[in-house]
């Protein structure tokens, strides 16, 4: 036996320390519930649930990002929802100006009046929907497109970032007529003759009485209802006569009850035209008698124009050979395969090249995954009477009123275009969010299975380890004693 080092007892309290320091472990996993609760548990262990916690929160704050896209879209929609139910009213309505029998001029300037109302509706809509303070329709959420001679561009989401171009050779036209012989700034002489003057389906009484210059006031005042200008010459007085809108479906039809009045305007012969009798309506119309049909035509207007290459086909700059134009006076859309569709209002007169740059500014991107560069872009395009073409709308006229029911229907064709795209994109952010809170509890069971403690085997280790202390502390005591055995062997 030896007095001067116990080293019995000295392996029993190091044996203690070491049931000790697990039963600390073990205590401090079933507290926590976690196994990885230091780097020095399992360092690749502590490096992977560090990734593994980044990747997993990231996935929360997407599924989140994706969830507050939805609800830009769903704002959106339902504006344009009400949008598109302004545009059924409008038609609505044009279809009721339409009907000139039964319709008075005051019926129609009510109608009128409730159309600029829903004008001005529409462009509301367009300017305050917004979320978070961010507006939705005024078209600060689509592609950015820059062009010097046209304007209301418009582009699919197939566009892509580039330089595209076309070469106008002609530029679309007015429909026009040109009086001759007659000083409409006489304010002395007088007309001679009455009658009713109709300016595309815009009437105005004419009396013998009126002098020239009245019967000019006259016929201006009702000429803008028929969305027609007309022009008065400085120096011989001589009226022209000219369409608001350019191309071909771009028309002046002037129609007089009598043969007398219309040659009073100057009228009987001018630019390969003349004075057409209709029998039908007892009228003389300012055109000409088609050779087939046998139809009074009136003057039109010419579509633009573009420069062609050796082949016969549009030269085109950054679209395929397969890529088509279609032109309605001086608007324009050009397709091409792949869905890419870009439209403009092309310059009146202008002759040349028309270049578009077509950036990737503007749309909304959303930030639907946890790594970088894991986006949506959403493009929200300009859903106001200017871009519908519906700025310029009267229904005053059976003339009016006729083009206000193309104009309508493309605007809401272009409105439901416009939804379907956003209903797509929401489509696609619910299946995002859904597939990000799959991968999400994917990613969370994962995490789980490398740092959650085994609870079950956790307990069962604590109280192996518990029951190992008590037997350490029970030998350290006894060896603690064997010192005191020795004193009875010293005893006299």
């Amino acid at each position: 036996m030896r007095i001067n080092y116990n080293v019995s007892a000295a392996i029993a309290n190091k044996r203690l320390l070491g049931i000790e320091g697990e039963l600390s472990k073990s205590m401090e996993r079933l507290s926590s519930g976690l196994k990885l609760n230091h780097a020095k548990d399992n360092p690749a262990g502590m490096a992977i649930s560090n990734k593994m916690r980044a990747q997993i929160n990231g996935l929360n704050r997407a599924s989140e990002n994706a969830s507050d896209g939805i609800s830009v879209i769903r704002i959106a929609d339902g504006a344009l929802n009400e949008t598109t139910s302004i545009l059924q009213r409008m038609r609505e309505l044009s279809v009721q100006a339409a009907n000139s029998g039964a319709m008075s001029d005051s019926d129609r300037q009510a109608i009128q009046d409730e159309i600029e109302s829903l004008k001005a509706e529409i462009d509301r809509i367009s300017s305050d929907t917004e979320y978070n303070t961010k507006p939705l329709l005024d078209g600060s959420l689509d592609t950015r497109v820059y062009s010097d001679h046209a304007t209301r561009v418009q582009v699919s989401d197939q566009v892509k970032e580039g330089d595209y171009s076309i070469e106008v050779d002609k530029p679309a036209t007015q429909a026009t007529v040109n009086t001759g012989g007659k000083d409409f700034n006489d304010t002395n002489t007088k007309i001679g003759q009455s009658g009713t003057i109709s300016i595309n389906g815009s009437k105005v009484e004419i009396s013998a009485e009126d002098t020239m210059a009245e019967v000019y006031e006259k016929i201006r005042n009702a000429a803008e209802l028929g969305e027609v200008t007309v022009e008065r010459d400085a120096n011989n007085g001589n009226l022209s006569f000219k369409s608001n809108d350019y191309g071909s479906n771009a028309g002046v039809a002037i129609t007089f009850d009598n043969e007398q009045l219309a040659q009073a305007f100057g009228l009987q012969n001018a630019n390969g035209n003349a004075l057409v009798e209709d029998k039908d309506n007892g009228t003389w119309v300012y055109g000409k008698t088609d050779q087939t049909t046998g139809k009074i035509v009136t003057p039109k207007g010419t579509d633009i124009e573009f420069k062609k290459d050796a082949a016969g086909n549009i030269a085109l700059e950054g679209f395929s050979s397969s890529a088509t134009v279609k032109v309605d006076g001086n608007r324009v859309t050009i397709t091409d395969r792949g869905g890419v569709s870009l439209s403009f209002l092309a310059e009146a007169g202008y002759q040349g090249k028309i270049e578009f740059e077509v950036t990737d500014m503007g749309s909304m991107t959303l930030h639907i995954g946890a790594n970088k560069d894991q986006n949506m872009d959403v493009r929200i395009p300009e859903v106001s009477c200017e871009s519908l073409f519906i700025d310029d709308l009267d229904v005053r006229t059976v003339y009016g009123a006729d083009r206000g029911m193309t104009r309508l229907s493309e605007a809401i064709e272009q409105t439901t275009s416009v939804r379907a795209r956003l209903g797509a994109c929401e489509n696609r952010l619910d299946y995002s969010v859904n597939s990000l809170d799959a991968f999400g509890e994917n990613m969370t069971e994962a995490f789980s299975r490398l740092t959650d403690a085994d609870m079950a085997e956790e307990m069962t280790n604590y109280t192996h380890q518990n029951v190992l202390n008590q037997a350490a502390i029970s030998v350290l005591t006894q060896a603690n004693e064997l010192p005191q055995q020795i004193l009875q062997i010293l005893r006299p």
